[in-house]
């Protein structure tokens, strides 16, 4: 099988659908079954010289054009295709993203994360907010394939677009194989948020919940804050440096990923109090990495957790105060969340998702040949009109 995959969300930071596309795309090159060339494009940033070496049996194609044109192109233009771009002819052209990549004849599979940019247009930005919300459902009805991450967000694809379940792949995110022993479950760790600073994560709820913890406790665990700060997330940046959080709140910024195990692990606990997630990937790497994790009641979270974790309610300052509270004075408790969390990652591998992914493949593939009549007589009769004009 010929496959192309749009690489660009791995471009810079590794975050959320960078990490899953990376990490899908080396255990796929892994299985060794396919012929497979990964895409990016931009006009000043370039891959990583690293990536030949974490990809030796994939094909790299860097072009040198800029992300915000080729998007525009494709999104509202269908073009130009990807044959032409990565110079090649394909049987699979997958998107990591919900909106299609242009191509002649390869079967087209879209992967949806979460569908928080048509629930929550005001909270996103940029292109996502120009061209996801008016363009989504078009797209995924002309996908062959649609990839979710959970079951969740098959649900909310189901509801919000209109799209049959059987058209539908569940590919779940893998757990990280972290190189080092499992943390301790200790006293001496801090509380954990790792994700990126928008709105739809919570993190102004997570401080109220923090400064409930500062008022009642002497002496508790500093508060972590790890992640990309987008345009909206000036405010909550500033308050960290006011009481009663300055000195309290550390603000990391964005970790890669060599230094990620170490964060974890450093942790007393994982605080994830988001208001939606298709999956939610801090939960489950906190579970690898053997650090008790509560997480808000919402979206995937509880079906990625299980009950190896506490659930908190979101709109509730005081529900998530309450949990970090009895995490920090029950080391049973710490003890038992931790051993159910690595017992729960153990279910989520990469080798997995690829496999699951490459059936999808499959499954576009078999779709595509299925309507290629229908396209072939579509073109036919406009060949026949235009004739029928001359």
């Amino acid at each position: 099988m010929r496959i192309v995959i749009d690489y660009r969300p791995a471009l810079r930071a590794r975050t959320g659908v960078g990490e899953h596309i990376h990490q899908v795309t080396q255990a796929l090159a892994n299985l060794r079954n396919d012929e497979m060339t990964v895409f990016s494009s931009s006009w000043k940033d370039r891959l990583p010289a690293t990536l030949a070496s974490e990809l030796p049996t994939v094909r790299i194609v860097d072009a040198r054009v800029p992300v915000g044109v080729l998007n525009l192109a494709w999104h509202r233009l269908r073009w130009p295709p990807i044959e032409a771009l990565a110079g090649g002819e394909f049987d699979v052209a997958h998107s990591p993203h919900p909106l299609l990549l242009p191509s002649r004849s390869a079967a087209q599979v879209i992967t949806i994360h979460d569908l928080h940019f048509l629930t929550h247009p005001e909270r996103t930005s940029a292109e996502i907010r120009r061209d996801y919300p008016a363009l989504v459902r078009s797209h995924a009805a002309r996908a062959d394939r649609i990839i979710v991450v959970s079951r969740f967000v098959a649900g909310e694809v189901q509801r919000l677009l209109g799209i049959p379940g059987e058209k539908l792949s569940v590919c779940s995110n893998g757990a990280p194989e972290w190189k080092r022993s499992p943390a301790a479950a200790n006293a001496g760790g801090y509380v954990l948020f790792a994700g990126t600073i928008e709105p739809r994560k919570n993190v102004r709820g997570l401080l109220d919940a923090y400064a409930r913890v500062l008022a009642r406790r002497s002496n508790p665990p500093r508060l972590v804050i790890a992640g990309h700060a987008d345009a909206s997330a000036a405010a909550t940046l500033a308050a960290i440096d006011r009481p009663p959080f300055a000195g309290a709140v550390e603000y990391r910024g964005y970790v890669d990923a060599e230094e990620r195990e170490s964060l974890y692990k450093g942790a007393q606990m994982l605080v994830l109090p988001s208001f939606d997630e298709g999956f939610g990937i801090p939960a489950l790497e906190a579970m690898a990495a053997g650090v008790p994790v509560v997480v808000a009641n919402r979206g995937a979270l509880p079906e990625v957790v299980g009950d190896a974790g506490l659930l908190v309610d979101p709109d509730d300052p005081e529900s998530i105060a309450a949990a970090i509270e009895q995490v920090i004075s029950d080391g049973d408790l710490r003890a038992s969340l931790a051993r159910k969390g690595l017992d729960r990652a153990r279910h989520f591998t990469w080798t997995q998702t690829a496999r699951d992914v490459r059936r999808a493949y499959e499954d576009a593939l078999l779709a595509r040949r299925q309507r290629a009549p229908v396209l072939a007589g579509a073109g036919s009769t406009v060949h026949s009109r235009n004739a029928h004009r001359h």
